[in-house]
């Protein structure tokens, strides 16, 4: 796939699966659209970018959450960076691990605002420049969260059924042109997800990890590449990604 001049837009990027593809896409010459809500940590992935790679990268500081601000960051691109080719709807998260009739209120807007209706916005604005350009790359970032549900995680769970969902929708909805729509699956990914999850306590986190070697990021980022950069007839639809040492949510083999 010639990328030289391809764009590429990644929310969540400052940390995680979604900075892992900062790295990867700038490092096979992609001019990249960095999105986030800490403008510090953008402004220093940015510097690390160009001192690495020397490439293009613009910021777009916002919360996903924030339809109006997402409409008018993405119409307000400057013309040279309207062409995005790819779009990696990255930006999600987990809180808490309560019961579903225990949860706060509070959380479930922030994961269903985050995980569903951030990707909703993030599309409208994107795809149909895409359509009217004939070509680009919706890739969703879901997880096996997303095919069964497990104790303590229903509403993250429901949220990332629905980015399957969404994923399966988008794509009917683009049959008759030449966009492609892929759904990633990560299982156990040592990020920061889990020390948000469980709201700073680090030492509840890294019990997530005990006794398994995980997926990395860049693991990730390294499969999400591989969709992109299929031959254009071919539509990697769906990735199911898990460490050797996963079979399901909640089978894992644990170490001593």
């Amino acid at each position: 796939m010639e990328n030289k001049k391809k764009i590429v837009l990644i929310t969540g990027s400052t940390s995680g699966i979604g900075e892992a593809c900062a790295y990867k896409f700038a490092a096979q010459g992609f001019s990249v659209i960095l999105n986030g809500r800490d403008i510090r940590k953008l402004e220093a992935l940015k510097q690390n970018l160009v001192k690495k790679y020397t490439g293009d990268v613009f910021l777009l500081p916002f919360d996903i959450r924030d339809r109006e601000t997402a409409r008018k960051a993405i119409r307000e691109l400057p013309e040279n960076w309207q062409a995005i080719s790819i779009l990696i709807n990255n930006a999600g998260l987990v809180l808490g691990i309560e019961k579903e009739f225990e949860v706060n209120p509070d959380d479930w807007d922030i994961m269903i605002d985050t995980n569903i209706k951030g990707i909703l916005s993030i599309t409208r604005w994107v795809v149909p420049g895409m359509i009217a350009r004939g070509e680009g790359h919706i890739i969703n970032i879901g997880s096996i969260a997303g095919d069964a549900a497990y104790p303590g995680g229903s509403i993250y769970c429901a949220t990332k059924s629905a980015v399957k969902a969404l994923s399966d929708g988008l794509r009917i909805d683009l049959v008759d042109t030449p966009l492609r729509v892929t759904n990633i699956k990560p299982g156990m990914v040592e990020t920061h997800f889990s020390l948000t999850r469980y709201r700073g306590d680090k030492e509840k986190a890294d019990a997530v990890y005990a006794g398994v070697k995980p997926l990395t990021a860049e693991d990730i980022a390294e499969t999400i590449y591989f969709a992109a950069s299929a031959p254009p007839h071919v539509q990697i639809a769906e990735v199911l990604i898990l460490p050797n040492q996963q079979a399901t949510a909640t089978v894992v083999h644990r170490k001593a």
